[in-house]
């Protein structure tokens, strides 16, 4: 049996990152820097003597173009690769494409928070985390995560919520812990899995 290798990858930094913008399931592509973080995101996971098997993504142009980014500092440009909305960004709803600070000026600083770091409220017309996590913990345990258990060696590139509804999972976190989780950027995060689906080891290429 081949190692239980599960990979999981923000995004690099978009262009509504930068413009400070709620971003959800709208479209934009990585900045310069986020380029810079998916190559680099790369390269770390070939440092490490990584290659992969098969590949998840969202059906966001931000996800696809960081992973084929690292994909490419891998040189394994034709990995099989599955995109789907399952793995989306958490839906802003009327947030969406909205300056966060602006946001806050029309709802008021608590609301917004409310709605940014609640686990079960939802923005209006989007989605909460715990949404999020309904439609993406199912196709982790129907689609992904039997591969992982037989040696298929994964690699994810997602976005901020989505993962943390994983990581949620992997990690056995409570709602709150999950809401204090950052996840940075372009860097990678390995895990190992035990048969039972557990978590073996756990490394994270920050810095």
């Amino acid at each position: 049996m081949s190692e239980r290798l599960l990979v999981l990858v923000r995004h690099g930094q978009s262009e509504w990152n930068l413009k400070n913008l709620f971003t959800g399931w709208k479209d934009p592509d990585l900045t310069e820097l986020g380029v810079k973080e998916a190559t680099e995101a790369g390269r770390k996971l070939k440092a490490q003597g990584l290659v992969f098997d098969v590949a998840y993504t969202s059906v966001l142009l931000r996800a696809q173009h960081t992973l084929d980014l690292i994909l490419g500092e891998l040189g394994q440009k034709g990995l099989p690769t599955t995109k789907n909305l399952a793995l989306n960004e958490r839906d802003y709803g009327d947030l969406s494409g909205l300056n966060k600070d602006d946001a806050r000026k029309k709802w008021g600083e608590e609301q917004v928070l409310i709605w940014r770091r609640s686990y079960d409220v939802p923005p209006p017309g989007g989605e909460s985390l715990k949404d999020t996590l309904a439609r993406t913990l199912p196709y982790y345990v129907q689609e992904i995560l039997p591969g992982v258990l037989n040696g298929k060696r994964t690699l994810v590139a997602a976005h901020g919520n989505s993962l943390r509804a994983l990581i949620m999972v992997l990690e056995k976190l409570s709602p709150e812990g999950i809401l204090k989780r950052e996840l940075a950027t372009g860097v990678p995060i390995i895990y190992r899995l035990n048969a039972d689906s557990t978590v073996a080891s756990k490394l994270d290429l920050a810095g």
